[in-house]
Formats: C-alpha cells, sequence, structure tokens
C-alpha cells in the first residue's frame, strides 16, 4: 500500500447528511432481484425526513419489477470536485409506491417543482407514466475526505 494513492474519509454529522440530501437533485437506486442487481439514476427529493423518486414507467418496465422484489433498496448521492474534495450518502430501506392522497400530492405542479426536469430517451411521451415512491429510510451515512 505504500505506492497506492489515498485519502481519509470521516462520517459526516447528521445536518450534513440532510444538506446533501435537500440540495442534490440525482441519485443511484440500487435494486435486487434473487441474484440480479440494477441500479439506476434517479430524481429524489427530501422533505421533512421523506425520501421520495420520480420515476418514469412503461408497459415493459425491469425497475418497476426489480422494485417489488426489493427488500431494501440503497440509493447513494456523491460528489467529487475538482480539487478532489469528495462526499458520499446512502440510505437503505424499503421504497413503497405512493396511493391516494400521498400521491395526489404530487400533482404536476409539485412534480415540476420537486424534482429534475423529467429526461426522456427515445420514448413515446404519451406512453410514459410517472410514479412517486418512497423509500423508507432505515439507515442513513453520510462520508467526506478530510486533509
Amino acid at each position: 500500500m505504500d505506492r497506492i494513492e489515498y485519502v481519509y474519509t470521516v462520517g459526516i454529522t447528521d445536518d450534513e447528511v440532510e444538506s446533501r440530501l435537500e440540495e442534490t437533485d440525482t441519485s443511484v437506486l440500487g435494486l435486487a432481484s434473487a441474484d440480479d442487481a440494477y441500479a439506476i439514476p434517479v430524481a429524489h427529493h427530501y422533505e421533512n425526513g421523506r425520501l421520495y423518486l420520480r420515476l418514469s414507467s412503461e408497459s415493459e418496465d425491469t425497475k418497476l419489477s426489480y422494485i417489488e422484489d426489493t427488500n431494501a433498496a440503497c440509493l447513494t448521492l456523491y460528489d467529487v470536485d475538482e480539487a478532489g474534495d469528495s462526499w458520499s450518502v446512502i440510505a437503505t430501506g424499503p421504497v413503497r409506491k405512493l396511493t391516494g392522497d400521498e400521491r395526489e400530492a404530487f400533482d404536476p405542479t409539485a412534480v415540476n417543482r420537486s424534482f429534475l426536469q423529467l429526461r426522456v430517451f427515445d420514448e413515446d411521451i404519451e406512453a410514459i407514466e410517472l410514479e412517486i415512491y418512497e423509500l423508507e429510510i432505515e439507515t442513513l451515512t453520510g462520508r467526506k475526505t478530510v486533509e
């Protein structure tokens, strides 16, 4: 290890973790089904201790089948700046689809205010359905580099 460059990291405070969740728009959601893993970039929104995910779906959507099979998902946020300073936040817990009044609270205006613009690839806009999920936080940790 004497020739491998490294940097020390330390845990960050709960307030720093919450700030990162509130200020960062995107993350990577890790899901699992049997022996297979599936990770996707997602837009998230953190408010009052609750972590929401906006997912788009089409009729044959892989991510939705993985969500159904996943007992505990992992959401990872991270960044590295030009100087090499970095941080990461990891939240784990079950993911559930919002329904009823909870879902109605995310009308189009609330979705536009709460989440990054929807990224559309070669899909037909009319065929895309937006769903809001909550990652029910069981563990929440963060780390950052130190000099």
